[in-house]
């Protein structure tokens, strides 16, 4: 937060951490927003502001991700896509896609849940980025992209009509935008439907996640026909490919939500100041004060507020043996994950092939987008080939943690980039009880390791960087393993402290 001339600012990203495909709205004097969360659970994950700056996560709209079974092991780049969150007869609507099943429906009367079981609106592969819209006179209509990975199509938007309950479809699907059309165009994804006065709008971004520009399309019916217009793009900012976002009112004005593809920080999000030219077109960014199309990196906070932390992620004392509510899991986790505790995890092991990214008992946070200090202390109760640890956990990864063998147990620290065969130690050291480990993130995403037990501490440096997901962006990460067939291993995860830099 600065101040100029007396005024809050805020600077951006407003969330410098990993939140794909943010969607948002008012109810009363609080803003809603949700986001992707794909394979991971809890999923879809659901945060509040009462300044549109700073936002508080406060639970999610799924206890785990549909078909159980299937994504009891990880599925990285399947499961949640974009959604769309609205306000609706007195409940929050979340619309969202599966990309291999089809577009679901849960809602809710409070954000904090609980939220309805997920039921299926529109079957189908391929169809994602679902947004509704109920019009003045009750009937309700769904715009939404394609997947050319399961559809064989993309860079189409398509609109439909559905019953208002949003339960199905009630007439033909038909392609209302068609990049191929448009010269240079390219992508055309991440819908948003809206209405204002007598026209249909319709907010995506076009051009790739991180190469792209955001567009609105405007037109008389529904099915259009739409004229569209990019309103929002790189320009001279640092801000690559200003991207798929949220139009959001206030007492505080029109604002623009969006995110930035930022590699291992993911999508971080951004806030655009926002109004309406005399030619009915939205200005946001530098255009609400005459300047270009493109970003601001500050700007005056719409409520006065001042920013607070930009990060997500938060320490973690385990008071009642669970984590809080920003940690996920990598699959959906049996109830028996976790051993009861009090002030301190206690995570049972799962099948462990080698490699963190198969492992299904990881538990993780999204990493700030700046300079970072994670540590958290361990002690691991296994059998031989059992392992616990703390990671960095992208395509490529780092960790540092227990490792029991024959021998006896040792502090160990070890790498694997995407395209290695197995894992490889960088340094290992007998230690006997509690280990704490440290992994910093420094500057340009270099992280360095440090490692406490049995009265000594010592450092290492991997040689290794933060790296993104598939799709999300690096997390700090708690996890157990052990060996195919071996007894379960339990890990005791206390302290968990997270620190954010600047960037």
């Amino acid at each position: 937060m600065s101040r100029l001339m007396g005024e809050c600012r805020y600077r951006n990203p407003i969330i410098d951490a990993d939140l794909p495909d943010p969607d948002a709205i008012r109810v009363g004097d609080r803003y809603v927003m949700i986001a992707s969360s794909f394979h991971r659970a809890p999923g879809l994950p659901v945060y509040v502001s009462d300044d549109l700056v700073t936002w508080e996560r406060v639970g999610n709209a799924l206890d785990r991700v549909e078909p159980d079974a299937w994504f009891r092991l990880p599925r990285p780049g399947a499961g949640v896509w974009a959604p769309s969150i609205r306000w609706h007869e007195g409940r929050y609507v979340i619309v969202y896609p599966d990309p291999d099943q089809g577009i679901f429906v849960v809602t809710a009367e409070d954000p904090a849940g609980p939220w309805t079981v997920p039921r299926c609106l529109v079957a189908g592969t391929g169809l994602i980025d679902p947004c509704p819209l109920w019009d003045d006179d009750g009937r309700a209509y769904l715009v939404h992209g394609w997947a050319r990975s399961r559809a064989g199509r993309k860079n189409v938007l398509t609109v439909m009509e559905v019953d208002p309950g949003l339960t199905r479809p009630l007439g033909p699907a038909r392609d209302v935008i068609d990049g191929a059309a448009l010269t240079g165009w390219t992508t055309i994804e991440g819908p948003k439907f809206y209405k204002r006065g007598d026209e249909y709008l319709i907010f995506a971004p076009a051009g790739g996640v991180a190469t792209g520009w955001q567009a609105v399309f405007r037109g008389p019916t529904p099915f259009g026909p739409f004229e569209g217009r990019v309103v929002l793009a790189q320009g001279g900012t640092s801000v690559n490919g200003p991207h798929q976002g949220a139009w959001v009112t206030g007492p505080a004005g029109d604002w623009f939500l969006h995110f930035q593809d930022r590699g291992a920080a993911g999508r971080v999000v951004h806030l655009q100041p926002m109004r309406w030219g005399e030619d009915g077109w939205p200005l946001i960014g530098r255009a609400v004060d005459g300047g270009p199309s493109e970003p601001v990196l500050e700007y005056a906070s719409p409520h006065g507020a001042p920013q607070r932390s930009r990060s997500i992620a938060r320490s973690d004392d385990f008071a009642e043996g669970a984590p809080g509510p920003t940690w996920t899991w990598q699959a959906n986790p049996p109830h028996d994950a976790l051993a009861p505790a009090t002030g301190q995890l206690r995570m049972r092991s799962a099948a462990d092939s080698g490699s963190l990214a198969a492992l299904p008992r990881v538990l993780g946070q999204p990493l700030p987008g700046g300079t970072s200090r994670s540590t958290v202390g361990m002690v691991l109760d296994g059998g031989a080939g059992s392992r616990a640890g703390l990671a960095v956990l992208g395509l490529d990864y780092v960790w540092a943690g227990v490792r029991r063998e024959e021998a006896g147990t040792s502090a160990v620290v070890a790498v694997r980039g995407r395209d290695d065969l197995a894992e490889r130690i960088v340094a290992a050291a007998p230690v006997d009880g509690e280990v704490r480990v440290t992994l910093e993130v420094r500057a340009g995403g270099a992280i360095r390791a440090r490692l406490a037990a049995d009265g000594r501490e010592w450092t290492v440096d991997p040689g290794a960087h933060a790296a993104e997901g598939r799709w999300i962006g690096a997390e700090i990460a708690l996890f157990t393993g052990a060996p195919f067939g071996a007894p379960d291993a339990v890990a005791a995860f206390t302290h968990f402290r997270i620190d954010e830099g600047e960037d």
